[in-house]
């Protein structure tokens, strides 16, 4: 059997001093394997952005463990954990992120500059996957002039041009409109599928349910559920 992309072990996660210390994440257990579409779901406040911000590498957890590609996120020192999440994650955002005085295919290309030596290729992979979604006749265009379903794409085509292993969506289809949030949705499963990327998105969407490999969902900073997603 091979080991899990992403472990959580009794992970939990506090924000202030004693006295004034909120926990926004408590005792949480669980892992994620190669090429699985996992949904964590959960209303506002619940505390999965904050989950999916330590499954990303962007926060340590105050107790617990994390393993990421077998590493521990926890202890491991911050040069090489930019560098691990650089190289293993692709990061798809509720607000897009883009730059906004560079245009699609530029955006696009600017992740390959976080890694330690930038792809030659960087250009015509980003141009391609740009086309490969449909973005073709949008590659010289500024966020400006982009609808919020194309935004969307060129971030997800962004979180991809580094061929990560784990891609992380935080709330990739609240802005968005039913057949853009479909067509998002679709271009996630395509990338489990095809590339066998493993994927976690953190959502209230019920919407997009039918996406998922798993469903699990956390209220109050607890895992409430955890199953396999039936249709």
């Amino acid at each position: 059997m091979t080991a899990p992309v992403i472990e959580a072990d009794d992970v939990s996660r506090s924000f202030g001093k004693s006295g004034t210390e909120v926990l926004a994440v408590h005792h949480v257990s669980f892992r994620v394997s190669d090429g699985e579409l996992l949904l964590l779901m959960g209303p506002s406040g619940s505390g999965k952005t904050t989950l999916l911000a330590m499954l990303g590498c962007i926060l340590r957890p105050t107790s617990g463990h994390i393993r990421v590609q077998g590493k521990e996120v926890g202890t491991l020192p911050s040069k090489e954990l930019a560098r691990l999440r650089a190289e293993t994650i692709g990061f798809v955002f509720q607000g897009f992120n883009l730059l906004s005085a560079l245009t699609a295919w530029e955006n696009v290309a600017l992740a390959g500059d976080l890694l330690p030596r930038r792809p030659r290729n960087m250009h015509s992979r980003s141009v391609e996957i740009l086309k490969n979604i449909g973005l073709g006749h949008r590659l010289y265009h500024l966020p400006e002039n982009l609808s919020a379903g194309e935004k969307q794409r060129v971030a997800f085509a962004r979180a991809l041009v580094n061929s990560p292993r784990i891609i992380l969506a935080d709330e990739p289809t609240a802005n968005l409109d039913s057949e853009n949030r479909d067509m998002v949705a679709s271009l996630l499963r395509q990338a489990v599928k095809e590339q066998g990327v493993s994927v976690i998105i953190a959502t209230h969407d019920e919407r997009i349910l039918q996406a998922a490999d798993r469903v699990i969902r956390i209220e109050d900073g607890q895992l409430t559920d955890d199953r396999k997603h039936l249709p």
